[in-house]
C-alpha cells in the first residue's frame, strides 16, 4: 500500500463527511466542497476516520491512491480552518487596491490591471497597498488564482520588481558591467 494513502484522515467535531458512490462531500463551518473519486479507488468514513483503498496494485493506482488521500485531507482542512496565500508586490507605484470581487492592480503598465476573483475566493489588501492575502476553503484553487496574479507580472531578474509570493527569495543578476 502507498505510505500517504493507508494513513486515515481524522474527521474534526463540526465536519460532515458523506461518501455516495464515487462522490465525496465535506461540510463544514466555513463551506461546502465536492470531489468525484478516480475509479478503482473507494473510501470509506468510519468512527470519526476516512479511510482511502485502493482495487489493484498498477502503478497508476498506487499513485492515485496517496493524491485522492491528501485531496480529501486538504477538502476536511478547507473546510474547518481555510487556506489564505499572500502575495508581495514590490516597485516603484506599484500597488493594489480591492473593488467588489476585483483586484485592481498598478504594475508599472500604462493602463491598471484588474483580476476577476473566481466564487469562493476573497481578496484583503494591506494598508500599504503592497500584500494581498487570498482566502480560500479549496486550496487548489487559491494556489491557481495566486499564481494567475503572480503571472501578470512576475518578479524581474535584474531589479526584482513585480508580484511575488510572501517569503519568495528572488535571486538577482548583476547587471551590465559600465565601460572602464
Amino acid at each position: 500500500m502507498s505510505r500517504i494513502g493507508k494513513q486515515p484522515i481524522h474527521v474534526p467535531k463540526g465536519v460532515d463527511v458523506t461518501i455516495q458512490g464515487k462522490r465525496i462531500v465535506v461540510k463544514g463551518p466555513k463551506g461546502e466542497l465536492k470531489w468525484d473519486f478516480p475509479s478503482d479507488i473507494k473510501g470509506s468514513a468510519q468512527n470519526g476516520s476516512i479511510i482511502i483503498e485502493r482495487l489493484s496494485d498498477t502503478k497508476q493506482l498506487k499513485s492515485l491512491h496517496g493524491l485522492t488521500r491528501n485531496i480529501i485531507m486538504n477538502m476536511v482542512t478547507g473546510v474547518s480552518e481555510g487556506y489564505q496565500k499572500v502575495l508581495e508586490i514590490s516597485g516603484v507605484g506599484f500597488k493594489a487596491q480591492v473593488k467588489g470581487k476585483k483586484i485592481v492592480m498598478a504594475l508599472g503598465y500604462s493602463h491598471p490591471v484588474e483580476f476577476l476573483l473566481p466564487e469562493g475566493i476573497t481578496a484583503e489588501v494591506d494598508s500599504r497597498q503592497t500584500r494581498i492575502t487570498l482566502k480560500g476553503i479549496d486550496k487548489q484553487l487559491i494556489g491557481q488564482v495566486a499564481a494567475n496574479i503572480r503571472e501578470l507580472r512576475p518578479p524581474d531578474s535584474y531589479k526584482g520588481k513585480g508580484v511575488r509570493y510572501a517569503g519568495e527569495v528572488v535571486k538577482l543578476k548583476a547587471g551590465k558591467a559600465g565601460k572602464k
